[in-house]
This record gives structure tokens, sequence and C-alpha cells, in this order.
């Protein structure tokens, strides 16, 4: 197969994978709890001759080719959406309070177009491609609970990809940008510290110890880390969102619960941040008499792209799609169209690039000029359905070249 003629072949099946966006699209869930998404799924992949597998609480993989000796490629889409009301003014717009406003549902739909153009060229696969449908990841756990599932396993990954549909890009849609060596989206961790005081009655401070006074020399103090203890290109967000405590304007309560999140793009100054602010906030309570517990909940460590994929899958993508709407960040930033291979959002195919070499690839889908004007997660956010087939086509020529490319 060439590239020209896969192009052809994914035109044509731009109305089935259009109909699953929607379908798609329409039928959202959150987290693990994607229960039609996932029948759906499983429903469409059964139809294409696939032997969709259960793997990990709601994720799904499959398997094509085989059929000649060769290496394991692995293809990820993530199917879960956002607690979001939805208000774009779009005909299929989700009913059920949650939405697709991150594009999985694209990635999703893409990627079953993918198997279905693979299909079609079993007996030519040099090897095996693994699809990978994950729930979870807006919380960055699904990535990670496949993996303990035995996702990588049986048979034994040898790289990973995925594609993220990008809405406001300044770039035609369909255009694909090969994330650089190296990390492209930080470490996340989500925490919670919880200040226990003594309450008492407002007018009588003296006879408590006042969590909220605790708390808001706890907040300051964090933010100093970034200025007072990490070196000038270090880069780490540290915020808190929620704060809570207290019913009654004369009375001071027991305990202030605050919540925030931390990014890193190096897993040392991850560390090191996450011991410092138990430090701060222990101690820093302690000075005024109360006591602070922190607690990390669920996160996901630094994406690492690999050098050779990415040098190959710049490469295909410009064989696949012509040299203007393929571009490496390097190619980007020579041109002043790009600042940076770093993202602030994190993403949790993390865990998988840190088991195996893997890539991700932006796909431009919605120039703000032309009506994609919102960013993803806001509840107005649209993408841009023409870059659905095309998608598909990056998917299926990634692994087919990859392959051939590494019998």
């Amino acid at each position: 197969m060439n590239a020209d003629m896969l192009l052809q072949e994914a035109e044509q099946i731009r109305d089935h994978v259009l109909r699953e966006r929607r379908a798609l699209h329409q039928m959202p869930g959150t987290g693990f709890d994607i229960g039609d998404t996932l029948a759906y799924v499983r429903q469409e992949l059964t139809e294409m001759e696939l032997q969709p597998t259960d793997c990990g609480r709601a994720g799904l993989t499959a398997l094509v080719g085989g059929k000649r000796p060769g290496r394991v490629f692995l293809l990820r889409a993530d199917m879960d959406a956002l607690p979001i009301q939805e208000e774009a003014d779009v005909d299929f717009a989700s009913q059920n309070g949650r939405m697709h406003a991150c594009g999985h549902d694209l990635h999703t739909a893409m990627l079953l177009g993918a198997a279905r153009l693979l299909k079609a060229h079993e007996d030519e696969i040099d090897g095996t491609v693994k699809l990978m449908f994950q729930p979870a990841e807006e919380i960055f756990e699904g990535s990670h609970d496949m993996i303990e599932a035995g996702l990588l396993e049986h048979p034994k990954v040898d790289a990973a990809l995925m594609i993220h549909v990008m809405a406001g890009m300044p770039f035609p849609a369909g255009t694909v940008v090969v994330s650089a060596p190296g990390v492209s989206a930080p470490a996340a961790d989500y925490f919670d510290i919880k200040v226990q005081g003594k309450g008492c009655h407002g007018s009588m401070p003296n006879t408590g110890v006042d969590p909220l006074t605790a708390a808001a020399h706890i907040l300051i103090a964090l933010q100093e880390l970034h200025a007072r203890e990490l070196a000038m290109d270090d880069r780490a967000v540290l915020t808190i969102g929620t704060m809570n405590a207290g019913t009654a304007a004369n009375v001071i309560p027991d305990t202030v619960t605050m919540g925030g999140s931390l990014r890193t793009f190096d897993e040392e100054t991850r560390a090191l941040l996450k011991q410092r602010m138990t430090e701060i906030a222990q101690f820093t309570a302690k000075a005024f008499r109360a006591e602070a517990e922190v607690t990390f909940g669920s996160g996901c460590p630094t994406l690492v792209n690999d050098k050779d994929l990415s040098a190959c899958c710049g490469q295909y993508m410009k064989e696949l799609l012509g040299q203007g709407k393929a571009f490496s960040v390097a190619e980007l930033n020579a041109m002043g169209g790009g600042s940076s291979s770093k993202t602030a959002g994190s993403e949790d195919f993390a865990y998988v690039s840190q088991e195996v070499p893997s890539l991700m690839l932006a796909l431009a889908a919605g120039q703000p000029e032309k009506g994609y004007c919102y960013p993803q997660h806001h509840p107005m956010a649209k993408f841009d359905e023409s870059v659905l087939p095309g998608g598909s086509a990056v998917y299926a020529w990634a692994a087919l070249r990859w392959l051939q490319d590494h019998k």
C-alpha cells in the first residue's frame, strides 16, 4: 500500500467515521463509567471481524495483523468525556450533563477508522498492530489501569503512538505536529491539604486553634517554592484551587480543607516539590498550633517522546500528508510558528511512554477564524470533523510504516 492509496481509502470511509464520531459524542461517560461507549466500540470492532478483549476496568484492546512475523505497534485512543453541560451549537449535542469537550470522541472514531483501514490490508502488515481504547484519561487513571491489566504484554508492545486533536490551533485543519524528543507534557499531581484546628466561638479565639489562619499562611508559603527553591530554568505550576471551611460567620471551625494541582516537567523537581509541600504545610500549621496532613491522589508522570520514533514519524507524516501539512516542533520553531515542544496539559499516555518508546502527535482540528475559537474543556468547544478520515489514515500509516522499517 502507498500513502495516496491509504488516503483515498480513508476518504471512502468518511461517512462511516463521521457517523461513529457523532454517535460517540451523544453518549459521553466519565472516568471508568463509560458503559455505553464501551459497548458501542466493542460492537464496531466485532462487526469488522476483530476480536475486542477487555483490559482493566473499562478498556478494550484488539489486534490487527500478525500474519507476517514482526514487531508490535500500539495505537491509543481515549474514550472518556468531562462532567460538563454542553453548550456547543451542534445538532448532535450531548444531553446527559457530560461532554466530549476534549475531543476524545474524535480520537475513538479515528482509531475505529484506522482499524477498518488496517483490517482491509491485514495481510500486508509486517507484524501486529495493537489497538488501545482507554477510559479515564481525564482523571489520569485509565492508562495505568490497563498497563496493570497486561496492556503491554501478550503480545509484548515494542512502540506506541497517540493522537490528540487540538481546537483553536493556527494551522489548517488536518495539519499534524510531531512532538520533539523528550518531555512534551508535564507530570500532574492532585493533592489535598487538611488543616486541623480546634473550633470555638468567634468572639473567643484564644480558647481554640484557628485552622483558617494556618491555612492562609500555608497557601502563601507554598507560592514561595517556585520563587526561592527552584532554578530559573525549572518549570512548575502549583495551584490551590479550593479552600473550604466553616458554616457560620461567628464560629472558628475545626478544620480547613484545601485542594490543588501540581505540574512539573522533571521527575526530580516533582519529587522535591511534593516533599517540600508536605514539610511547609506541616510546620507552618504547627507554628499556629494546628496540624496539617498532605495527601497526593491521582496523577501521572511526564510524557516522554522517543527520539527515533519522533524522527520516523516526522518522515512518515510528510509521506502521507505532504510538506505543507506535517511539521516537527523544530520546524515550527524555525518558522516562528511555535515557541515550545511542551504543553501545560498533562496526559496519562505518559504511563505508556515510561514503559515503551512512545510518541504524541497533535492534529489541528479547527482554526479560530473559522469558528473554532473555544479551547478544550470549554462547554462551547467544537472540533472540525473534516479531520476524521485524515486522522484515521495518520494512525494507520504510522503503524504500517514503523512496522515495515523495523522488521
